[in-house]
């Protein structure tokens, strides 16, 4: 955990020379993202029980989605983000958790389509419009998707970047933030079962996801032998961070290609008139809503 955080969370009488402004930030930078995935995790909840009483919405879905949230709350809780600063094996195992298995959790909930279901008709096709721009457009390909995942961990830790994160919280707050932001997406465009403008073919998302996969397993093999990496820790953990990586970031992947290929659902649409507007078919899915594989 960062220096700042640290000193508001030990309550020692150096605390006592921190100022205001900073005890506050520091405050906020420790608690304010655990109650925004709570609270998230409870609108979450309270708009899947009133759908179940009303279309039905299943209930693994919601499991998943309290499951997500509370893999981040775990992994974000102060005394877990302390032990992953002091341990880069407890760093790797808070990696893997905020940027691959909490992610898919809470994309298989399905919880884009679950807002469409319980929106007013004008709001959703209102949502659905959005998800039809040529920013989601962009931003759900599984290339770029890709890029912004082995990206920020190319840069995470061949760069002094990992070092920064350490020692100032505003950059371990943005690595964090990037870490499950780009996690979502990566799943979501890999795997997810809500609306998605354009998806990519299952071959296209495949062929992304086995590249993922490559990059991860050449990663951790470097962190393993320590080549190349700008990360200074004592070799045993070097060793534990890059195993986990590599069997740990396997295992996630893995879940990831099964639930691409579950969720996966051949649409006569995208196979036989594939020019059809892609307008519409949101404009549809605003108004049923219904996820791939529910």
């Amino acid at each position: 955990m960062p220096r700042a955080q640290a000193d508001v969370l030990a309550h020692g009488p150096e605390g006592h020379n921190t100022g205001i402004w900073t005890d506050t930030v520091g405050v906020l930078s420790v608690w304010f993202p655990l109650l925004l995935v709570a609270s998230l995790a409870i609108g979450y909840l309270w708009l899947s029980l009133r759908e179940r009483g009303r279309r039905g919405w299943p209930m693994h879905r919601i499991a998943l989605y309290l499951f997500g949230s509370a893999l981040i709350i775990f992994a974000l809780s102060p005394g877990i983000d302390g032990y992953a600063d002091r341990d880069f094996g407890g760093h790797m195992a808070q990696h893997l958790l905020l940027a691959m298995i909490a992610p898919l959790a809470l994309v298989l909930a399905a919880p884009i389509t679950l807002l469409l279901r319980q929106l007013p008709h004008r709001q959703a096709r209102r949502l659905g419009r959005l998800l039809h721009t040529r920013f989601i457009r962009a931003l759900s390909h599984p290339f770029l998707a890709l890029v912004l995942t082995s990206g920020g961990l190319i840069a995470l830790y061949f760069t002094p970047l990992y070092a920064l994160s350490t020692e100032h919280d505003a950059v371990h707050i943005a690595v964090h933030a990037h870490l499950l932001a780009s996690g979502l997406l990566f799943a979501w465009a890999i795997a997810g079962p809500d609306p998605s403008p354009g998806r990519a073919s299952v071959r296209l998302r495949l062929v992304v996801l086995a590249v993922s996969i490559a990059i991860h397993s050449t990663v951790a093999q470097l962190i393993f032998a320590g080549l190349l990496v700008q990360v200074r820790e004592p070799i045993a953990e070097m060793q534990a961070a890059g195993n986990l990586m590599y069997f740990g970031g396997d295992i996630a992947e893995l879940l990831l290609a099964v639930a691409l290929l579950l969720t996966w659902k051949t649409a006569p649409s995208s196979t036989r008139s594939g020019h059809r507007s892609s307008r519409a078919r949101h404009e549809r899915l605003a108004r049923t809503a219904t996820p791939e594989g529910a």
